[in-house]
């Protein structure tokens, strides 16, 4: 049994080895280079580790960390949809479930179902990690974003409005933190990187 379930493990661990080579349309801080899927669910749990007293509540922060860990694993056979596409829904698709399915029963039974478990958790928004979790998600691509002269709200015509849309969600995980987007959001629009 126990051995059964350790090449399973060794199966998921090798497949979710993909998730370095989908690139996000985001570039890392400062550069011209696209980030990785591995590189953001990283860059995120380090984050709510980081921020997490900047919370609206009380919660599991292991549980924050894992979401991030997985929450894009789908990616790998659904493919990274840009948050400003208008052509495609970027919410939970037919295409995330099936690779949740697919990637995730890798993994013994229990723990398949586990993942699935958290990273439903995080689609659908409803507990306090989940919302922590989303601002985080949020927030590393708008910090990137003014970090690059626009990124790519420039490169793909994307305007203020839209920005604001997507990421007041970030105030229902942290209301200090959707107070610092909020001012770097206007002030990416008083530098004109941003267009209103």
């Amino acid at each position: 049994m126990e051995v059964s379930n350790l090449l399973k493990q060794i199966e998921f661990i090798k497949e979710v080895d993909k998730l370095k080579y989908i690139l996000r349309k985001t570039k890392l801080f400062g550069s011209e280079r696209n980030e990785n899927d591995a590189e953001h669910s990283w860059h995120l749990a380090l984050m709510s580790i980081v921020l997490a007293e900047h919370a609206n509540f009380q919660m599991d922060l292991l549980k924050v960390i894992k979401m991030l860990l997985i929450h894009d694993i789908v990616e790998i056979d659904a493919g990274d949809t840009f948050i400003y596409d208008t052509q495609k829904s970027h919410d939970n698709t037919v295409e995330e479930r099936e690779a949740a399915k697919r990637i995730f029963g890798l993994l013994p039974e229990e723990q398949a179902d586990d993942f699935i478990a958290v990273w439903e958790e995080f689609e659908e928004q409803e507990t306090n990690e989940a919302k922590f979790a989303r601002a985080m998600d949020r927030l590393e691509p708008l910090l990137q974003n003014a970090s690059n002269n626009g990124g790519t709200w420039q490169e793909f015509g994307v305007a203020h409005d839209q920005v604001y849309a997507k990421k007041q969600v970030i105030q229902h995980g942290s209301s200090a933190i959707w107070e610092y987007a909020e001012q770097l959001i206007n002030d990416c629009v008083e530098k004109g990187i941003l267009k209103k």
